[in-house]
This record gives structure tokens, C-alpha cells and sequence, in this order.
């Protein structure tokens, strides 16, 4: 496409329906794109910093940010994420192709991709079952799962690639994508790609960031530049509807700290129970007006002086004090707080990660081995990784951490 067609920049009008009337919920400032973690060089040249603000639409309701960063400076070729090295993901991708299987009947030989394959671990389970499978992935983590025997093709997908893939591979009987659907800049190719791609009453499962848990537990960290759009099902069903799928079902599931997996058809069909019961919920729960909006404002903000104001009387008290685990929400908590090295010295990370050695994006606290958590002992522990947070506090303790958790949410 033309560089005037892309959506990239400041976003104007809503992301799914393109009404004009955007309404603030909270602004974070100017954040850098929270997986661009710097280097040793880099601690002495500019960083690039961009708005970070959740707007939503009065219009269709659909909560989302109104600054699209250029996708290949978000998810650049050395983007140090890897979905294999989490338990709780690599669990939630054995339970989601066994209800897939199952769910759509797939048989041996049916084609399955997986759009923002990451190192090929979603993929892993339909090949063992005798599933032909594709991966696409923007980013040089696919070599992992190409090493893995899973094919891949490194792209952000588009129409164009979709034709290519069908030329090749023939067409998809299920696409899924996981914490993926809500990153695509480019929504319309994305949609006509998955179109032409699947089989007729193909089916499209999505797993995304669910904005009722966001709102309601008050995860504020999950806004940041990846996550373009915060979707709850009324504005899903009308982006399906709009090029010609129909959302059939969705279930709530635990991944990410609240997630909705989504099931969507290409063609007409009946919605199920649950998506109007869960629609339901949304509306009572007002999602789609404005107090519950102002409240977030609100208790988004005290959850920062709180985090401050307890983070600044333990170095007062002359108290030590590590972060734990570097994910992509940590940046928004660092950046938002301010958190600097002062504060917190060092975050500690797993020694498979990619992140080691490389310093947090915008406040520079430096990754590091874990083992050095181990030694220091520190007084406090900050857990970054709050969404696998009981797994991850009893795994340190069983390790050998003395450390009192502390919560950043």
C-alpha cells in the first residue's frame, strides 16, 4: 500500500467504525515503545518517545489508543519476546488446540495458521495431532520455530500476503491469532487477508487483552504501543460484521490477566448465548459510558501515588529494593511512575530471556540474570510480572527469595 494509506500517526477517527468523536479516558504521556529495550551503546544516544493516551469511541465503544507507532518500530527485527518460555502460555496453547480440534472437527492434513507465530509454540500441539501448519511472524523469532520444524514466514500480515500463502499452501480451515488482533495497524488488509485465506465457514479465533477485566482490575499496564485497540464484544461483532464474518462465540479465559478468546466464521451464522450474556455484562457493568471511565482515571492515578509513595518511604527507610520480570506492561508502570535506578536498582529476569544485558525502555534500569536476585536477597521484590504473579512468587520462594512481594497494581 501507499505511505498515505497506512494508518500510522494520530489516530482521528475510531479504529473499527471511523466515526470522528473520540472521547479522552486517561493519558500516560509519551512513552517509548515498550519492547525496545536499549543497549549499553544506546544509554548515550536519543530515545524516541510516542503519545500514550486511551481515548474511546462514542460511536460503537470500542476503547483505543489515538497514536498508531509504525509497526516495524514496534515489532522490530530483534524484538526480544519468546511465548515458549512461559508455562501458563505454553499450558493455554496445548488447552486451546485441543478445543479447537475438537470444536471444528480438524482432521489430518487440514491447513491451521497462526498469524503472529512468535517462536511457533501455538502451532506445536495441531502438528502433533497431523495438522499441516503455518506461522507468520513479523519479527527474528521465527528462526526458533523454524529450527522447531514449524513453517514459517517472516511477514506482518497482509491481503497480499494471504494471496501468496494460498497460492502455496492452499487455503486455511482455522487462523488463529493470539495477543495479535488488537496490534494490526493495517486492520482492513488484516481483515480482507483473513477473507481470502480461509475456507468458506472457516473460522478465525482470536485471543486478546478483554477491556471488562482491563477496566475492572484496573490493569492499566496493558496500555501501551502494541495494544492499538482495548475490545470488548459490541465493537467486535460490528468490525466481523463489517467484513462479512459473524461473531459466533467467546469465552472468558484467565491468560494475560483476563483475556476474551474469540470465535468468528467467515459467513453468516448465529451468535451463541454466551456472547449476548456476556455483552450483557459489559453494559452493567458500563462499559459503554462514562463513569466507569472516570473511576479508572481516578484509581489509575492513586495507584501510581500509592506505588510512589510506598517506593520513595523504603529508600527513605534505606530499604533495598528489585524489580521481578520484565514484560511489555512493565514499561507502562516504569515510565508512568518513573521508576528510575534509584528507585530500583536492577530487574531481575529468567536466564532463557532475550532481554538480558539490555536496559528497560525510557527509565534504564539494567536486565539482569536472576541469580544476582538470589544473592542479593533484597528487602522488597517488585513484581513486574503481576499476572503470573502466584506462580511466579512461589517459584522464587522455592528457589530461595526472602524478599517481601510487593504488588505494583
Amino acid at each position: 500500500t501507499m505511505a498515505k494509506d497506512r494508518h500510522i500517526g494520530k489516530v482521528t477517527k475510531c479504529q473499527i467504525c471511523g466515526a470522528p468523536k473520540l472521547k479522552p479516558v486517561i493519558s500516560f504521556g509519551h512513552h517509548p515503545p515498550c519492547d525496545s529495550l536499549v543497549s549499553k551503546e544506546g544509554l548515550h544516544k536519543p530515545e524516541v518517545f510516542f503519545p500514550l493516551n486511551l481515548v474511546r469511541c462514542l460511536k460503537c465503544g470500542l476503547a483505543q489508543l489515538d497514536y498508531i507507532v509504525p509497526p516495524e518500530l514496534i515489532f522490530h527485527p530483534k524484538y526480544p519476546y519468546r511465548t515458549g518460555i512461559t508455562k501458563m502460555l505454553t499450558d493455554n496453547f496445548k488447552e486451546l488446540a485441543g478445543t479447537l480440534i475438537e470444536k471444528y472437527e480438524l482432521k489430518r492434513g487440514d491447513l491451521v495458521v497462526d498469524i503472529g507465530s512468535n517462536d511457533g509454540t501455538a502451532l506445536k500441539p495441531f502438528k502433533a495431532r497431523g495438522m499441516r501448519v503455518l506461522g507468520v511472524e513479523p519479527t527474528d523469532v521465527y528462526k526458533i520455530a523454524l529450527k522447531d520444524g514449524i513453517p514459517t514466514i517472516k511477514a506482518f500480515f497482509t491481503e497480499e500476503v494471504a494471496r501468496k500463502i494460498v497460492k502455496k499452501y492452499g487455503k486455511a480451515k482455522i487462523i488463529i491469532a493470539t495477543n495479535v488482533f488488537a496490534h494490526v495497524a493495517e486492520l482492513p488488509s488484516f481483515m480482507q487477508g483473513l477473507k481470502k485465506l480461509l475456507t468458506p465457514g472457516g473460522s478465525f479465533v482470536s485471543e486478546s487483552q478483554y477491556l471488562l477485566d482491563t477496566v475492572r482490575k484496573l490493569q492499566y499496564d496493558t496500555v501501551y504501543h502494541e495494544h492499538l485497540r482495548y475490545y470488548s464484544l459490541k465493537p467486535l461483532a460490528l468490525l466481523f460484521k463489517k467484513y462479512g464474518f459473524t461473531l459466533l462465540d467467546a469465552e472468558r479465559i484467565a491468560s494475560s490477566g483476563g483475556s476474551i478468546r474469540v470465535f468468528a466464521t467467515k459467513g453468516k451464522g448465529r451468535a451463541s448465548l454466551r456472547v449476548k450474556t456476556l455483552i450483557k455484562a459489559e453494559e452493567k457493568f458500563g462499559l459503554y459510558n462514562d463513569r466507569a471511565y472516570s473511576n479508572f482515571k481516578k484509581r489509575v492515578e492513586a495507584a501510581r501515588f500509592k506505588l510512589v509513595r510506598l517506593l520513595s518511604e523504603l529508600k527513605l527507610k534505606g530499604k533495598s529494593v528489585a524489580g521481578v520480570g520484565s514484560p511489555g506492561r512493565s514499561s507502562t508502570i516504569m515510565n508512568y511512575c518513573h521508576l528510575d535506578p534509584v528507585l530500583i536498582p536492577y530487574v531481575a529476569e529468567q536466564s532463557t530471556s532475550l532481554k538480558l544485558g539490555l536496559f528497560t525502555p525510557g527509565t534504564h534500569l539494567p536486565v539482569i540474570d536472576e541469580k544476582k536476585l538470589f544473592r542479593n536477597q533484597p528487602d522488597y521484590a517488585l513484581i513486574f510480572s503481576w499476572h503470573i504473579g502466584k506462580e511466579l512468587m512461589k517459584k522464587l520462594r522455592q528457589k530461595g527469595l526472602k524478599s517481601k512481594f510487593i504488588f505494583p497494581i
